[in-house]
């Protein structure tokens, strides 16, 4: 089992545009071989925290890949911040 946590510093559009395109970002997400789960999660000062959970280190990277993408195409022009990201396998 892989995961993998992003962490916006500056995400409060992205949170906003999550909420909006839940959806969408679902589909995109759960179509990743091996996917398990997602989380996203916004703290009171406007960061957003997203965790996605695969079973190998190849989906956890396609998340990563998916989810930059996604950030480009819906959030152009946006403030949002250069994530922060961490990668774990259990152990």
């Amino acid at each position: 089992m892989y995961a993998v946590v992003r962490r916006y510093a500056s995400g409060a559009a992205l949170a906003d545009a999550l909420v909006k395109s839940q959806p969408e970002v679902t589909a995109l997400l759960t179509s990743i071989p091996g996917f398990k789960a997602y989380y996203a999660l916004r703290s009171d000062e406007g960061a957003v925290a997203t965790i996605t959970v695969c079973d190998d280190k190849a989906g956890v990277d396609e998340s990563i890949n998916r989810a930059a993408g996604w950030v480009r195409a819906n959030l152009a022009g946006a403030s949002v911040s250069a994530p922060e990201i961490t990668k774990a396998k259990r152990s």
